[in-house]
């Protein structure tokens, strides 16, 4: 596979050693973020993650849009994966040992069967098959529509959004922003089905972010787990398109008494 050279001015640590494992591109992504009580998102966290905080709140996610240009070195390319939507339920979090920041996955939902398969059987991912589309209703205007498939209570997210355009003020976006604490982030997080932490380095440029518009009809994610977020209004941001680059998966605590091992998970988005 020809090699791509990575710019990695904006980044605050150098990239990860050995080459990256996967690359995807994102595109037409909602950023939906609504506050939480600290604690409520605090206590579903794996051990060896701390919460996050801005302006004293835990920020919880959720992002519909969809993915194609995916390719993992030495693999085939997954029948009917090169293009498909997903969303996906995130909180932001900080490494126990290390105090890196990064991505935490409650949940993530897709639309193709067998990347949904592969993911979980041998990533241990919480990835859900769902039914889910997305239409295009003009430029930068899009229609998401998810239910998750074979689950006893019914997980449905339908919205419409759109960009507004690029500001001066996103553009510009420094560290103690809101918008830098929510998308400058090169690590993520979740947890095999041993309980165990597991971490992947990611690499991108920084978001090409604007203020977005959006009408969420249903949103049933966060109560899916537990988690409130009331009557607010979401602060709501729109990208684009981004290339994101992946690490091999690792586990973040190793064992005790063990040496450090690879672990069979890696975040897809």
């Amino acid at each position: 596979m020809r090699e791509i050279k990575l710019r990695t001015s904006q980044r605050p640590r150098p990239l990860p050693p050995g080459r990256w494992a996967m690359t995807q591109r994102w595109n037409d992504l909602l950023f939906a973020h609504w506050r939480a009580q600290p604690s409520q998102v605090a206590a579903l966290l794996p051990e060896g993650l701390h919460l996050d905080t801005f302006d004293g709140s835990a920020w919880v996610g959720v992002v519909p849009f969809w993915m194609d240009r995916i390719k993992v070195r030495g693999v085939p390319t997954i029948p009917g994966a090169r293009s498909f939507p997903e969303l996906n339920l995130r909180t932001y979090v900080r490494d126990h040992r290390t105090g890196t920041p990064g991505v935490y996955f409650f949940s993530l939902d897709g639309a193709n069967l067998l990347a949904v398969m592969v993911a979980r059987s041998f990533y241990h991912m919480p990835y859900y098959w769902a039914e889910m589309r997305i239409e295009a209703k003009s430029e930068k205007e899009f229609a998401f529509f998810s239910r998750r498939r074979f689950v006893s209570k019914p997980v449905i997210f339908k919205a419409r959004y759109r960009g507004l355009g690029p500001t001066r003020k996103l553009a510009e976006s420094r560290s103690g922003t809101i918008e830098y604490f929510l998308t400058e982030r090169y690590c993520l997080f979740t947890h095999n089905t041993a309980g165990e932490l597991v971490r992947a380095n990611v690499h991108h440029v920084p978001w090409p972010l604007e203020d977005a518009a959006a009408d969420i009809e249903r949103n049933d994610l966060p109560a899916s787990i537990g988690i409130d977020i009331q009557e607010q209004e979401p602060v709501l941001h729109y990208s684009r398109r981004l290339a994101v680059y992946m690490w091999p998966p690792e586990l973040a605590m190793p064992a005790r008494g063990r040496q450090r091992i690879p672990a069979q998970a890696m975040p897809s988005a």
